[in-house]
């Protein structure tokens, strides 16, 4: 996704990192919408210089209430209908614990559940089943998404920041590993080099002499042929 939004144009990265977060808060099921992680790659684009921190922060932020607010209508309209659809089925264990929260805690689990990627999703439409008012809803919901927009995309951009300076840093430090390394290696390649070059003349000198000794040998037992047998004359 990083490498899919940094080609695209800055206004265009607005909209893009804007539509994924209204999407993951406005549908029922959109917890399969990577929006956070939109937000912080927006935040890691804004410390490249590519697009405006804070223009960002705000586009996030505006998309998380507004996609909240959309959530909290499709879960008034539709409500139980929503819970019986096949995306939701093996899920109903985490539906009950977020329906629970906003039994114990009411608004506040709006809040809450902003910081929880499957609960961000369904909090809005659980909220309006549970006949939770729209004020009181708007008021954690925005202070949520304020909190939530801002604290995610500066944390894209303080980690962007971060690894531009550990990637420099390492940059630098890997490169002198890498001469270090050349460097030793082409020490070990001359020794062996070396070594090899010797062996060589070593089993050259061994084999020569070998050959000698074979020669010494032929010329001995050739000169054994040709001397006449001795004997004993009566």
């Amino acid at each position: 996704m990083l490498n899919w939004l940094s080609s695209l144009p800055p206004a265009l990265i607005y909209v893009v990192v804007g539509l994924l977060v209204f999407v993951e808060d406005a549908l029922f099921v959109g917890f399969v919408v990577p929006g956070e992680t939109a937000a912080v790659i927006g935040g890691v684009l804004a410390s490249r210089g590519t697009v405006d921190i804070w223009a960002l922060a705000a586009v996030v932020v505006f998309a998380a209430i507004a996609g909240d607010s959309v959530g909290y209508e499709v879960g008034r309209h539709f409500g139980e209908r929503l819970l019986g659809t096949r995306p939701l089925r093996g899920h109903q264990v985490r539906i009950d614990k977020a329906r629970a929260l906003i039994r114990r805690r009411g608004a506040e689990a709006v809040f809450l559940g902003r910081f929880v990627s499957f609960f961000r999703a369904l909090m809005p439409p659980l909220a309006a089943m549970s006949h939770l008012p729209y004020r009181r809803f708007l008021l954690f919901n925005a202070l949520g998404g304020v909190v939530w927009g801002i604290g995610f995309t500066l944390l894209g951009y303080f980690a962007g920041a971060a690894y531009s300076r550990v990637e420099h840093l390492v940059g630098g430090i890997l490169a002198g590993v890498v001469a270090t390394v050349v460097i030793i290696g082409l020490i070990v390649w001359s020794v062996r080099r070396h070594r090899a070059e010797r062996a060589e003349e070593e089993e050259a000198d061994d084999q020569a002499d070998d050959k000698a000794e074979d020669e010494a040998d032929d010329e001995a037992k050739d000169e054994a042929k040709d001397e006449p047998e001795g004997g004993v004359t009566r």
